[in-house]
C-alpha cells in the first residue's frame, strides 16, 4: 500500500475519531445539565461493572486500587475511540455506514440509561445526543475531503488514474485538493478540540457538584450529644513514614460501584426502613440531624484488601445508632440480615445482630470534624465496625430492608463472596518500605493493626528467620480503630526479610496461611524485604 493510500486512509479514521470526540462532549455537557448519572461513559461502565464476573473485578482492584474507576472509563474510551476510527473508515468506503453506526451506538446506550438505578426522566438524551452528534459531524467532515477521497454511494471509492477524474467528480465548483485538505484537517481539529473541552467542562461540573456541593459546604454538623473519647496519650508514635492514626480525608481509599459520584441533595434524601418490621419507619435529612448523634472513631477495610494493602483508613465518625432506629421498626423474629440500598441501586447485606448489638454501627453524617464528602457517602451513609464494607459501609444509602439471609442476597454476595463478612485480624509493616534503602546501624520498624470490635492485644515482628520480638503497642482510641506499633532494629549490611503477625484481644493470633480476598478477605504475615548499604 503507497503512502497516498495511507494517507487517505488516515483521514478517515481522522473524522471518526474527531467526530466521536465532539459526539461525547456534547452527551457529557447534556448529562451535566440533565442526568448525571446517565452520562454515556457512566452507563456503559456500569452496565460493564455489573455484567462482570466476580474474579474481573477482583483483579481490576488487585491491578489499580483506589484507581479502578480511571482504568475503566480509560478502556472504554480506548475501545470506543478505535471503534470510532473504524466507523470513518467504513463511511469513507460504504457512505452512511459510519452515520448509521453512530446513531446506533447513541441509540444502544439511550436505552440502557433508563434501566440503570435512579435513572432520570431525560437519563435516554445524553447518549441519544452523542450519537446523532457524532453522526452529523462525521457526515459535515467527509464533506470536507478531498473530492477523490469522498465516500461514493454503497461501492468503494474509485482509484483516482493518472489524467482522469474520477467517476463521481464534480465538473465545476471543486476546491483544490490542497485547499480541501486543509479545510478538513482545520475541520477535524476544532471538532476533536470542541469535544475535548466539552468533556473537561462537564466533568469538572459534575466533579465540583455545583448546587449540592454549595449546600454541603453551607453545613454545620450538630454538636454531638456523645462525643468521641478523647485519644488516649501516645496513641499516635510519631514515627517517620507511619499511617497517622487518623487518617485524612483526601487520603481515605474509596471502593465502590460508582463511576459518577451521586449528588443528593439532603433536602430531598429520605431513609426508609421496611420489610420484616412491625412499623415502617421514614426518617429525613432534618430529623436525622436533630437526633441525639454518636461521635465514634471506626477502621474500615475493604475485603478486597491484600495482606499489607492500604485499603484501610480509621476515621472519626458522627451519626446516629442504627439499632435505635431498628428499635422503632421492631424487627421480626425471624429477621436476620438488613438489606440496604444505595441511591445509585448498590445493595449490602449485613447481619442484623451487627446493627442491633453494642458496637457504634451509625447512620453518618460527618467524617473527621466535615460533613462527609461526597464521593464518601454524602449526605448519609453507613458505618459498622467489624465487618467490611461489602456488607455494610454503603453510601448515599436511602433504604433499609429488614429481611433474611435466605432470602435476599446483595451485590457483591450474589458474585460468590461470603454472607457475613467479619474483618480479619491483620498487620502491616510501614516503615521501612518494600525495597526501601535503609542504612545500617539503629532504626525502626513500625507499622499498624487492627481488628476492628475485637481489638489488638499484641504485635511481633521477625527479621529474617531469627526470633520473633514484641514491639511497642500504642494506645488504641479503641477496640473498633486501628493501633500503632514499632520495634527497634540494629539493621545490619545486606539484603534482609522483615515479618509481622498480630494478637487478637480475644488470643486469636495472625495466622500464616496466605489467602486471597475472595471469598471472605486476605489471610498471611505481611512481608517486606529491604536492602541496608553501610
Amino acid at each position: 500500500m503507497n503512502g497516498s493510500a495511507w494517507g487517505v486512509r488516515a483521514r478517515a479514521a481522522a473524522a471518526g475519531l474527531a467526530a466521536a470526540l465532539l459526539g461525547i462532549g456534547a452527551g457529557e455537557l447534556v448529562a451535566t445539565l440533565v442526568a448525571p448519572q446517565s452520562s454515556p461513559f457512566a452507563v456503559v461502565g456500569g452496565v460493564l461493572i455489573d455484567a462482570a464476573p466476580a474474579w474481573a473485578k477482583d483483579t481490576a482492584i488487585a491491578l489499580f486500587g483506589t484507581g479502578d474507576k480511571a482504568a475503566l472509563l480509560t478502556g472504554i474510551a480506548i475501545v470506543l475511540l478505535a471503534a470510532a476510527a473504524a466507523l470513518g473508515l467504513c463511511e469513507r468506503r460504504w457512505r452512511h455506514l459510519g452515520v448509521a453506526g453512530f446513531v446506533v451506538l447513541g441509540g444502544a446506550v439511550s436505552l440502557l440509561a433508563p434501566l440503570r438505578a435512579g435513572a432520570a426522566t431525560l437519563s435516554w438524551l445524553p447518549a441519544l445526543t452523542a450519537g446523532i452528534v457524532a453522526a452529523l459531524t462525521l457526515r459535515a467532515l467527509m464533506r470536507r475531503l478531498p473530492e477523490r477521497e469522498r465516500p461514493s454511494a454503497g461501492t468503494a471509492p474509485e482509484k483516482p488514474s493518472e489524467g482522469t477524474a474520477p467517476q463521481h467528480a464534480r465538473a465545476a465548483a471543486t476546491l483544490p485538493e490542497g485547499t480541501s485538505r486543509r479545510r478538513f484537517l482545520a475541520g477535524t481539529g476544532a471538532a476533536a478540540a470542541l469535544g475535548i473541552l466539552a468533556t473537561v467542562a462537564a466533568t469538572a461540573g459534575r466533579a465540583g457538584s455545583v448546587a449540592v456541593a454549595t449546600v454541603r459546604s453551607a453545613l454545620r454538623l450538630p454538636k454531638p450529644a456523645v462525643p468521641a473519647p478523647a485519644i488516649p496519650s501516645g496513641a499516635a508514635l510519631h514515627v517517620d513514614g507511619l499511617s497517622p492514626l487518623i487518617t485524612p480525608n483526601a487520603d481515605f481509599y474509596r471502593i465502590d460501584t460508582a463511576l459518577v459520584v451521586p449528588q443528593v441533595d439532603p433536602a430531598r434524601w429520605r431513609l426508609r426502613i421496611h420489610g420484616m418490621v412491625a412499623q415502617e419507619v421514614t426518617l429525613t435529612w432534618d430529623e436525622l440531624r436533630a437526633l441525639p448523634l454518636v461521635e465514634s472513631a471506626a477502621t474500615l477495610s475493604c475485603v478486597s484488601n491484600e495482606v499489607g494493602g492500604d485499603l484501610v483508613g480509621n476515621a472519626v465518625w458522627l451519626g446516629y445508632p442504627i439499632r435505635e432506629l431498628l428499635a422503632r421498626a421492631q424487627p421480626s423474629a425471624g429477621a436476620d440480615m438488613v438489606l440496604s440500598t444505595s441511591i445509585d441501586g448498590f445493595t449490602a447485606g449485613t447481619p442484623l445482630e451487627a446493627l442491633t448489638d453494642d458496637r457504634d454501627a451509625l447512620l453518618a453524617i460527618g467524617m473527621n470534624g466535615e460533613p462527609l464528602p461526597l464521593e464518601h457517602g454524602f449526605p448519609v451513609r453507613m458505618v459498622v465496625p467489624g465487618l467490611y464494607g461489602y456488607v455494610s459501609a454503603t453510601k448515599w444509602v436511602t433504604d433499609l430492608e429488614v429481611t433474611r439471609f435466605d432470602r435476599a442476597t446483595a451485590y457483591w454476595t450474589s458474585r460468590g463472596w461470603s454472607d457475613h463478612g467479619p474483618i480479619k485480624l491483620e498487620s502491616r509493616i510501614d516503615v521501612p518500605r518494600a525495597g526501601q534503602a535503609v542504612r545500617a546501624g539503629e532504626t525502626t520498624i513500625a507499622g499498624v493493626a487492627w481488628q476492628p470490635h475485637v481489638g489488638v492485644s499484641a504485635v511481633e515482628v521477625q527479621v529474617d528467620d531469627g526470633p520473633w520480638q514484641t514491639a511497642e503497642l500504642a494506645p488504641a482510641i479503641s477496640a473498633d480503630t486501628w493501633v500503632q506499633w514499632r520495634v527497634p532494629w540494629r539493621a545490619a549490611a545486606g539484603q534482609h526479610t522483615l515479618r509481622c503477625r498480630a494478637t487478637g484481644a480475644d488470643g486469636t493470633v495472625q495466622t500464616a496461611t496466605v489467602a486471597p480476598p475472595a471469598p471472605d478477605g486476605a489471610t498471611g504475615w505481611h512481608t517486606v524485604g529491604v536492602t541496608v548499604s553501610s
